[in-house]
């Protein structure tokens, strides 16, 4: 097959390894002809494609292709993708983010694209936005899903909160979880002695983690207001930030205020491929955004045998199973999370049940090679329709 993927940017975030384990898999598992798509990697959050880990394969950047909302330069960014997508001629266009699967769709519909897909991460409209703005990206998502062929989520919750704003019908979906190298996270355990010694933690120390950008909707702020409760009784827990963002200066004003400079750790911008070795350090995963397709540290720290915990939105729950995995809080709760936090700092055992619970539910089930085989086995039936 030919195959297209198109994405508004490369960087380092859950989106973005997700298309880059696709691209590489397409190429180097079956032998398909890849070309990824993407406007420059604009943002604090790191340069994904800069860390040698494309290898071989073919990008194209297309300099127009941006998040934010202009006319002009979006209507460029059309124009240059209907231009690459002619040159190239593929069978599949698949496409990613709000405004690459926007731009994306339009232009390989207008071209005739045999198979069009969009993979949903995240949808762009949540509760949290004004109702114009709500209004408007589910008006945009309406228009560009008749314009694809097959709507891939992340997780049944992403399907769900389509389907109930009419973006398409229920049939038009096909839950895919996002793929990962599960290898290192299975050996993330092995890490922990010198990750914490390079971290100046204590061997007795019970560190909380929180994987995710320094940025809104994240819910750091509500890590740190039930990090307040836990310093009262737990004089041995710690609090990992691993990530960086536009709020760090913020949170570490409120960090101050509280008092508990000396409870958090933040490691600033880090490689995917270092994840492994922070959740080493870990004994404990905290989620606490406001909005997510399904995170990807959640499986990752399941697969790594830590518990998790998080706030009940969108797809997880569909791996942080109370009882079994971790423990499932209503948003923005923060003494219930400190009360879940506690807990498990009180209960070695707890903490090894849940831990390797989740590594046994969900360590094949999120490997790279599954989602890509799954999601080549849509792109054929979609071109089987097609001949």
């Amino acid at each position: 097959m030919r195959v297209m993927h198109i994405i508004t940017r490369m960087i380092i975030g859950g989106a973005q390894e997700n298309t880059l384990f696709n691209c590489i898999d397409l190429k180097e598992l079956f032998g398909d002809e890849v070309l990824l798509v993407t406007g420059p990697a604009i943002g604090p959050e790191g340069r994904l494609l800069e860390q040698g880990r494309a290898g071989g394969l073919s990008v194209h950047v297309v300099d127009s292709l941006r998040r934010s909302i202009d006319p002009m330069r979006d209507r460029a960014a059309y124009k240059s993708l209907i231009k690459v997508i002619k040159t190239f001629q593929p069978d599949v266009v698949h496409t990613h983010s709000a405004k690459g699967g926007m731009l994306g769709r339009a232009a390989a519909w207008a071209c005739r694209v045999p198979a069009i897909v969009h993979t949903v991460h995240g949808a762009p409209f949540h509760p949290y936005q004004t109702f114009p703005a709500r209004w408007f990206f589910i008006a945009c998502e309406r228009w560009a899903a008749k314009r694809c062929h097959r709507l891939i989520s992340v997780a049944d919750a992403m399907t769900d909160l389509m389907v109930e704003a009419s973006i398409g019908p229920r049939e038009k979906f096909t839950t895919i979880y996002s793929g990962m190298d599960v290898e290192p996270f299975r050996t993330a355990s092995q890490h922990r002695q010198q990750a914490r010694q390079e971290l100046g933690l204590r061997q007795e120390d019970i560190v909380v983690g929180k994987i995710a950008r320094l940025f809104n909707l994240k819910g750091h702020e509500y890590l740190i207001a039930a990090a307040e409760r836990v310093a009262q009784r737990e004089a041995t827990c710690k609090f990992l930030l691993v990530g960086d963002g536009v709020l760090r200066r913020s949170l570490e004003a409120q960090i101050r205020a509280m008092g508990l400079e000396s409870r958090f750790l933040f490691t600033g911008l880090v490689p995917p491929s270092k994840i492994p070795f922070y959740l080493g350090a870990m004994d404990m995963l905290v989620h606490t955004s406001l909005r997510e397709g399904l995170a990807r540290t959640l499986p990752q720290a399941l697969i790594s045998g830590l518990p998790v915990i998080s706030y009940d939105v969108d797809g997880a729950r569909e791996v942080v199973l109370p009882g079994k995995t971790g423990f499932l809080l209503p948003p923005k709760s923060t003494q219930q999370l400190a009360d879940a936090i506690i807990q498990l700092a009180c209960d070695r055992s707890l903490r090894d049940r849940l831990g390797q619970g989740g590594a046994k539910l969900f360590t094949d089930q999120f490997r790279h090679q599954t989602m890509t085989q799954k999601i080549r086995a849509v792109y054929h039936e979609l071109l089987s329709q097609t001949c």
